[in-house]
């Protein structure tokens, strides 16, 4: 996500619009090749023990997490992203052996704050 930088995110907010009706994984690539992103070595599916959520699912708890950070922040969708992708909470998140990534919104919120 930070390599991606503030300036594509933007840019990939404020058409989400327009980009949810492409391809997914057209959009990624595209956006990965246009910031040189290199292949790395975070893997946390082949990690996990149990059911992978999908990243339809998991982008519905980020959604979750960022419209409750925006009430209390007073920030803009982009900032808050950012600032929530660099906490704590994401890397919980993102443990598919852990029950963090399914709880309840309210309390992955107060985890966050």
């Amino acid at each position: 996500m930070n390599a991606l930088g503030r300036k594509r995110i933007q840019k990939i907010y404020d058409l989400a619009d327009i980009y949810h009706s492409d391809n997914i994984d057209k959009v990624s690539d595209d956006f990965i090749l246009e910031a040189g992103i290199c292949e790395g070595d975070f893997d946390n599916v082949s990690a996990a023990r149990y059911a992978v959520p999908s990243y339809w699912d998991i982008g519905k708890i980020y959604k979750r997490l960022i419209l409750g950070a925006m009430g209390n922040h007073k920030s803009d969708a982009v900032t808050v992203l950012i600032q929530i992708y660099n906490s704590f909470v994401s890397e919980k998140i993102q443990d598919y052996n852990s029950s963090f990534y399914y709880d309840n919104p309210q309390n992955i919120l107060n985890a966050y704050f």
